[in-house]
């Protein structure tokens, strides 16, 4: 048996301290290390304000073009915040939209974030496509052919059946969840817009509590190839 070199013992011991005062932040793995410039507070900001911005680039690296940890695998991907390209969102008013999934990563169904800005409005997916909608921050108004209206907030998510006709419009900022997928019919059922919010449902927290699971109950949905459960990291 090999008697440890002096350089492995300082790398092990750097590599418990890491650890140590990564578990002893309130943030858990999840937090940034402080800023003198960050003036916000945690609870302070949006409640997924993870979602769309970098907590765990190294400050020197943030601003280093393709710097990432994000990891494509066959059955599945972690996509993080830092490696989101934004540029405008095809059929939709002053909205950007950074893609994370698409079928050519080889999935069956479109993942995208769409952040609306002031006097923004969403398009229609293309035909026979049905769409899910969350909110992930901000407001958004979301109407459809029929007259009917749903103010969505934080935490409300939609599912529009594919070639239903409906509109997205926000008067200030938004940034949005979208799915996206081709319809896969079921004898004798009928698909319908459904509109609900994930306060409803209880929430798990996982991992010592760093990071939350919000699932949307949606049973009748069609979309059931697709789990559909927000992962937050706090």
């Amino acid at each position: 048996m090999q008697t440890p070199t002096l350089p492995s013992l300082l790398l092990l011991l750097l590599s418990l301290s890491s650890i140590t005062a990564a578990l002893s932040d309130d943030g858990g793995f999840c937090s940034a290390p402080p800023s003198p410039f960050e003036t916000e507070t945690a609870s302070s900001k949006p409640l997924y304000w993870r979602v769309t911005n970098p907590t765990l680039s190294p400050s020197h690296l943030q601003d280093l073009p393709g710097f990432t940890r994000s990891v494509y695998e066959r059955d599945h991907a972690l996509i993080t915040p830092e490696s989101h390209v934004f540029s405008p969102l095809p059929e939709w008013t002053n909205t950007l939209g950074a893609y994370l999934m698409t079928p050519a990563m080889g999935s069956h169904f479109v993942m995208y974030l769409a952040k609306m800005q002031e006097n923004s409005r969403s398009g229609l997916p293309p035909n026979d496509v049905e769409r899910f909608l969350f909110v992930v921050q901000g407001s958004a108004t979301l109407s459809n052919a029929y007259g009917a209206h749903h103010q969505m907030t934080v935490d409300s998510y939609a599912y529009l059946p594919p070639n239903f006709e409906h509109s997205l419009e926000c008067g200030a900022s938004a940034t949005l969840a979208v799915f996206e997928r081709r319809y896969d019919s079921l004898e004798n059922h009928v698909t319908e817009q459904i509109v609900g919010s994930t306060d409803q449902q209880q929430a798990r927290f996982l991992n010592l509590e760093s990071f939350c699971l919000h699932h949307c109950n949606m049973t009748s949905i069609s979309m059931r190839c697709i789990t559909i459960s927000m992962v937050c990291c706090y």
